[in-house]
């Protein structure tokens, strides 16, 4: 299979098998289109037609490239990897969600959690539970020596000293198991002080912070208990955690809605602030809501992914660029086979747990019965709904054994198809079409940056 397409000036086509990626001209193109499905003289007759200019040796030439590439299994290469789907079911864990928090300072009007009945009830995680936690990751985490763990809520910060006395025993762990752990916090920014600096500073592999762009997209969802929006109290305070972490790893994390679909506008406003590491996400909700995304939407939406890709080349070239997180693509190592396969390993290889210590397949199943797994001091008890998680990959899904996007995305969220289907074998269509654009621009960008 192969994905061809025509951005920002750029002639790009895309071998899916393989990865490999190829700039070409006009002629190349319609020929590459045209020639697994037409007889090669035929080819020839099309090319000479469109392309008056070009010799026939000039032509010949170009289908004899092409045929090189294909015995080299650069284009038209075959999917050979379905065998492997089977070998992602039993991976050991490697990663915990720790909602520490279920209670949160703010009441961001798009949260997922929102109506779960679990939140803002469930109180925070006890040390014991958090312990336990850890012991329970290790226990399972077989030969892996990489362990990661995410504070996340609810605001984690309402459970600060939990989260550092969880840290303090898993560092203390960390000799004896001959393993590593790397943390990442989550947090709306609202409690940061000097002593949360420091010390994520010191223990964080990675600080994940939200804000949602200008301050009127900003304030429209994430407010405080009292009624008003947040941005003029969080941004400051996420700015000094930012320029104190340095060169170490940090995301704004922002979310778009359908009352901001020109979210492009929101990411630009935030590299002017300074930060360099961006992320924005598609709202994660039913569909009936009113601020979710529909398929009407995507023409903006798709437009916006465009207009952002162009103004990173821009400023690139200029000297003041910045990172998107779904414009970064490894294109030439990137991902194992497996988890090109089978995706983030939810519901077997990373799970979340909650502050009893309840196992869900991620902090997005939470409060849902359907999908509790079991808890820190059982262990997984619903196998069952592992091997479910374990057989659910791109060759299980039929939209995605036809995809050209399927190596990239690997199926998709879960929790999203859930959402969209009521199925975590499902599709979320909207969500597959904005993944494929986020891919075109990210392969344009590195095409763009070599050229």
């Amino acid at each position: 299979m192969i994905h061809c397409y025509k951005l920002c000036g750029y002639n790009i086509v895309l071998d899916v098998a393989s990865g490999c990626i190829h700039r070409v001209d006009d002629a190349a193109f319609d020929a590459i289109l045209m020639y697994e499905n037409a007889d090669k003289t035929d080819v020839f007759g099309s090319i000479k037609e469109k392309y008056p200019e070009i010799a026939d040796n000039g032509i010949s030439e170009l289908l004899s490239d092409i045929d090189t590439l294909k015995a080299q299994r650069k284009l038209y290469s075959r999917d050979t990897f379905s065998y492997m789907a089977d070998n992602t079911a039993d991976a050991p864990l490697k990663a915990l969600c720790l909602n520490v928090s279920h209670n949160c300072n703010m009441t961001c009007g798009y949260c997922f959690v929102a109506g779960s009945g679990s939140f803002n009830t469930g109180g925070l995680m006890s040390f014991e539970t958090g312990k336990r936690a850890i012991d329970f990751l290790a226990g399972c985490s077989g030969k892996r020596r990489n362990l990661d763990i995410d504070f996340f809520g609810g605001e984690p910060l309402l459970n600060w000293r939990v989260v550092k006395d969880i840290v303090a025993y898993a560092r203390g762990l960390e000799k004896d198991i001959e393993k590593k752990f790397r943390f990442t916090l989550t947090t709306n920014g609202w409690l940061i002080d000097d002593d949360v600096i420091n010390f994520t500073n010191r223990e964080m592999h990675n600080v994940v912070l939200s804000i949602d762009g200008r301050p009127e997209t900003h304030d429209a969802f994430r407010r405080l208990e009292a009624g008003h929006g947040s941005f003029n109290e969080v941004v400051p305070k996420i700015k000094r955690l930012v320029q104190a972490r340095r060169e170490k790893g940090y995301y704004i994390r922002g979310t778009f809605t359908r009352a901001n679909l020109h979210f492009a506008s929101d990411i630009l406003y935030l590299a002017d602030l300074g930060f360099t590491e961006l992320s924005f996400e598609p709202v994660v909700t039913k569909p009936h809501v009113p601020f979710a995304l529909t398929l009407s939407d995507l023409p903006v939406l798709l437009r916006e992914y465009e207009l952002l890709a162009q103004e990173m080349l821009r400023r690139r070239k200029a000297g003041n660029g910045f990172s998107f997180y779904h414009f970064l693509l490894d294109l030439t190592g990137g991902p194992c086979v497996s988890k090109r396969i089978a995706g983030c390993g939810v519901g077997r290889e990373y799970l979340a747990v909650t502050p009893q210590g309840e196992l869900y397949p991620c902090h997005q199943f939470i409060g849902n019965n359907e999908y509790l797994m079991g808890d820190v001091w059982h262990g997984i008890t619903n196998t069952g709904l592992r091997m479910e998680f374990g057989k659910t990959n791109i060759y299980t899904r039929d939209a995605c054994r036809g995809c050209w996007a399927r190596f990239y995305c690997s199926g998709g969220c879960a929790a999203n198809s859930f959402n969209a289907s009521d199925s975590i074998g499902g599709i979320y269509e909207l969500g597959c079409e904005l993944f494929k654009k986020r891919a075109e621009c990210a392969i344009m960008m590195k095409v763009a940056e070599e050229t």
